[in-house]
């Protein structure tokens, strides 16, 4: 392949505390470089209020573009646990279509992995957890995919699994890693830390490339608003860290993966915006 190919990794908007001028910017950037894709990985909305996604659905039908969206902590039901359970992506039906969205390119594919279960059981909902099925579905779609095509998967959560079973951010993050390190997988493209990283994950079969994006929301970490633009020319996936502070692309991105990868909080909001509400029911697997 020759051509190269412009991606823009967004991630973690937030509608509800959304960051106007960040968002304004990243539109008028996709409206004039008009990237291939555009992959969005997790908590478009605050409190998956319907207000919020139909603030995210105004926003992402604007964009003529390819989109692909996984669903974040954030955007699952916290307070009304029969949606939670029942259909926990009830609240994308106005743009279902671009939920998870399989884009295939010329040799180069983005492919869906979703690091959400309706419940766990720890207290922390804001965790990732990749059930078998998830796992199973992702593999498959990559299987499926025209030989040499090159691979990016999008989730919403870090695929990494650290420390115990209390602090670990992703359960069977490293089953993930495994697997996708077996298929040779160009990146992991991922949100939920706030903050922009790009660094090579260790497996027993190889080396997992795992590319964050930061937030386009006021939930700051400790960099300003971003997203990240990616170009593939065939060879080599070069990943900058775009902001409209003029940060350069090494000063924004983080060392590694924190163990808690939560924001700090605004005033009076819940410690885990999904609930702290103690599992009834074993998770989906």
């Amino acid at each position: 392949m020759t051509d190269r190919r412009l991606l823009f990794h967004l991630s973690d908007i937030h509608f509800g505390l959304e960051d106007d001028r960040a968002l304004d910017w990243v539109k008028q950037e996709i409206a004039e470089r008009r990237p291939d894709a555009v992959a969005i990985t997790g908590d478009l909305t605050m409190r998956a209020r319907k207000h919020e996604f139909a603030a995210a659905e105004r926003w992402i039908h604007a964009l003529d573009v390819p989109v692909t969206v996984e669903p974040g902590n954030h955007d699952l039901p916290g307070y009304h646990l029969p949606v939670r359970y029942l259909d926990p992506l009830a609240r994308f039906e106005a743009f279902r279509e671009v939920v998870e969205k399989r884009i295939e390119l010329s040799g180069l594919a983005l492919v869906p992995l979703n690091t959400n279960v309706p419940a766990q059981p720890r207290l922390n909902w804001s965790k990732g957890w990749v059930s078998r099925k998830a796992l199973a579905a992702c593999l498959q779609a990559i299987d499926e995919l025209p030989a040499g095509t090159k691979v990016l998967v999008t989730v919403h959560h870090p695929l990494r699994e650290t420390g115990t079973t209390g602090t670990a951010l992703t359960h069977n993050g490293k089953k993930a890693l495994d697997e996708l390190a077996r298929r040779n997988v160009l990146g992991v493209l991922s949100g939920h830390v706030h903050d922009p990283f790009d660094i090579m994950e260790q497996t027993a079969h190889g080396p997992v490339r795992m590319i964050g994006a930061g937030t386009l929301s006021q939930r700051l970490r400790s960099t300003p608003p971003s997203f990240n633009e990616l170009s593939w020319d065939g060879t080599r996936l070069e990943v900058r860290a775009r902001n409209l502070e003029h940060v350069r692309t090494p000063d924004m991105q983080i060392a590694d993966v924190p163990e808690d990868a939560m924001p700090p909080r605004e005033e009076g909001e819940p410690v885990a915006p999904v609930g702290n509400v103690p599992p009834t029911d074993p998770p989906v697997r």
